[in-house]
């Protein structure tokens, strides 16, 4: 095992390692026999695990390099499992995916050309956490509002404010980190 930052074997990753876990069981509840219920179960855990491996990471003194990109990757996961789930099941429309993927590809092209102007990724933003925040706080909603029970009417308004919400924090989010690529290439770098 590695010293200090470059751990990989550590309890907060061990749990985000699990929650990756939950992806394609998250998945497969929600297209295969479709019970939402069980999904939002899953889907709650893993909400658990990931707000307990950053405290255990820091309590423990385990934060590491490869935590730091499991914690996201989980995120985005559980993100893509549950829009790909919500359009094939006719949840929500097949532009709010479309517009969040293209969103992460227009980040995600960023990276290399920050490298090769030898600038790291950009610092992760509030906005973009809150943002991924708000829309893992709509799934679990869109869900509720697919049962059949008399509460599904009070979540589906719930759900759906969240969603447009989530969408338009996600997109401002990755405007502004594609707004600091832009200016950090731009700029001369000093010899």
């Amino acid at each position: 095992m590695a010293e200090g930052g470059n751990q990989v074997w550590t309890v907060p990753n061990a749990l985000s390692v699990l929650r990756l876990a939950g992806v394609p069981l998250f998945l497969w509840l929600l297209l295969g026999p479709q019970e939402d219920g069980w999904a939002i179960v899953v889907f709650v855990v893993s909400g658990i695990t990931d707000w307990l491996d950053g405290k255990v990471a820091r309590w423990l003194d385990q934060m590491s390099k490869f935590g730091a990109m499991l914690d996201p990757l989980a995120d985005r996961l559980y993100t893509l499992a549950a829009m790909i789930a919500f359009v094939v099941r006719d949840i929500v429309p097949l532009w709010v995916v479309i517009v969040l993927v293209a969103r992460d590809l227009a980040v995600l092209v960023c990276l290399p050309l920050l490298r090769r102007a030898g600038y790291g990724p950009p610092e992760v933003l509030y906005l973009g956490k809150g943002a991924t925040f708000v829309l893992l706080y709509a799934f679990p909603f869109l869900l509720f509002a697919q049962i059949d029970t008399p509460l599904a009417d009070v979540a589906r308004p719930i759900a759906y404010a969240f969603t447009a919400w989530g969408v338009v924090l996600y997109v401002w989010s990755g405007l502004i980190y594609i707004l600091q690529a832009v200016t950090a290439i731009r700029r001369p770098r000093p010899l």
